[in-house]
């Protein structure tokens, strides 16, 4: 069983880290400062797609603690935490671990698309950003913002830029604007700087509003 979750639990990491942070330092002023400050500090993701989406859906509208804490729950309810598993725990057992009911219901949609095979993981690799967020929308409770932190923290795609991420729009705020209210517009002319780069970017403005990286 622990074999089992360790394999679920996988984690990796981008093989581009260090190439980008040295071209995001070279041609933003603002990124020169930030990223020294993390050190070593890289984003790390998921190995495996069906636990890093029901993370993310977990994780949907409460704090990072929160989500944490469910999140914790879930792994003592469904230790496997493959599809089958969720579906067999079912959704009063999932409600028991914190999860709303709604959350459930999407959750064990997503473990029922992953069991009958009506999403196509093994071909995300291939696929361009907007074909995989075509695809994981069709799913009930994933939207654009849960597809693009599966594309981040799953596929490890560089060039992300999640704008009805709150976190980074802060941080652009806070980072770039004095800490005035910034809107999707803004931030695009910012990150327009970032290309091909924008998913680093994003890390290190999240990294400035709080240190502990999230890991979906």
């Amino acid at each position: 069983m622990a074999t089992t979750r360790k394999a679920a639990l996988e984690v990796c990491i981008p093989a581009y880290w260090h190439d980008a942070k040295e071209e995001l330092m070279k041609r933003d002023r603002i990124m020169r400062k930030l990223i020294p400050q993390f050190g070593d500090m890289q984003l790390v993701g998921r190995a495996d797609p069906f636990v890093t989406l029901a993370r993310s859906i977990i994780g949907q509208q409460i704090s990072v603690k929160a989500a944490e804490a469910v999140w914790q729950r879930f792994l003592l309810a469904c230790t496997k935490c493959t599809p089958a598993q969720v579906i067999k725990t079912g959704p009063e057992a999932l409600s028991a671990c914190g999860l709303s009911k709604r959350k459930a219901e999407y959750v064990l949609d997503l473990a029922d698309h992953f069991k009958e095979k009506r999403v196509h993981a093994d071909k995300w690799a291939d696929m361009d950003d907007e074909q995989v967020i075509g695809e994981l929308i069709q799913i009930r409770g994933i939207g654009r913002w849960t597809a693009e932190m599966f594309l981040i923290f799953n596929l490890l795609r560089p060039n992300i830029l999640p704008l009805d991420d709150l976190g980074l729009l802060k941080g652009i705020s806070m980072n770039y604007f004095s800490g005035e209210p910034v809107t999707r517009s803004d931030a695009r002319e910012v990150a327009a700087n970032w290309e091909p780069w924008r998913t680093v970017a994003t890390w290190y403005l999240w990294r400035s509003l709080d240190a502990s990286p999230v890991v979906y």
